[in-house]
């Protein structure tokens, strides 16, 4: 018997940085990390059939784990679906992953702002309220890549990735302006976090990359010790953390990975 663990949910291995982050700040709690990589990519979905399929899953999860908390460690799926599963689950606290525009604006000298996302991220309108709100006075500029959390996926389990193939995806991010130039990339994925030393090393100039891992691990701490849910619940997993993969298979690389990460597979 144990208190209720933490649910941590991406579209494929890109959540872990997030669960890297909250382990620091939550050492006391157990985990559940979702990978729905029989989804995975996201972007290749229709907006109606995506939103219905979170919607059907989180049914199914919460009812299985009963977590204190979930992070949907996923921006295409957060500022798709965050409000639905808000209002379809209305006693659950979900901590959503969005676009860090708003510390992007703050901190930017040159007011050129990149946001790195896949392409439904770029594409949503929730992306594009955010800047309307809190980056008026800066040129953001929004680059949906197809191929970064393909490569981050395979970076993570197999340990190389074509820097290349980095150095082409990131370019657009990079611009001048008047002499000025971008000086801070939002990396607008869980998964980019994974690959931004291969960014520093291709990227045309030094810029500020802003990962969101820690503000999210510290606002489901902040929702955790507010609520102070200590209930019991009784899980299959022995009191270890673990992953599932929503498609059922696991090679050999991605349990290892998982392992290194301290998640037993099922």
């Amino acid at each position: 018997m144990t208190e209720q663990p933490i649910l941590i949910f991406d579209s494929g291995v890109g959540g872990l940085t997030v669960l890297r982050e909250a382990r620091v700040l939550m050492p006391d709690r157990r985990f559940i990390y979702i990978a729905d990589d029989a989804a995975f990519p996201y972007g290749n979905w229709e907006e109606p059939a995506l939103n219905a399929h979170l919607l059907g899953l989180f049914g199914q999860l919460l009812e299985r784990y009963r977590p204190a908390l979930s992070v949907i460690a996923c921006n295409t799926a957060s500022t798709l679906v965050i409000d639905a599963l808000r209002e379809a689950f209305p006693g659950h606290l979900f901590v959503g992953t969005v676009p860090a525009i708003k510390p992007a604006a703050e901190r930017t000298r040159s007011g050129l702002v990149s946001v790195l996302a896949t392409p439904g991220t770029v594409k949503r309108q929730y992306t594009r309220d955010l800047i309307g709100k809190w980056a008026q006075k800066c040129h953001v500029r929004l680059v949906g890549s197809t191929a970064l959390a393909g490569l981050a996926e395979i970076y993570m389990r197999d340990g190389f990735v074509d820097e290349e193939a980095v150095r082409a995806e990131i370019a657009p991010c990079f611009i001048e302006q008047d002499g000025r130039f971008t000086d801070i990339v939002v990396l607008a994925c869980t998964h980019y976090p994974f690959l931004v030393n291969r960014m520093r090393k291709t990227a045309p100039w030094p810029v500020d990359w802003i990962d969101p891992a820690e503000a999210i691990a510290r606002r489901a701490l902040s929702l955790l010790e507010d609520g102070r849910s200590k209930e019991a619940v009784e899980l299959s997993s022995n009191g270890t953390d673990f992953a599932v993969f929503t498609s059922g298979k696991t090679n050999f690389a991605t349990r290892r990975l998982m392992q290194g990460f301290g998640l037993t597979t099922s």
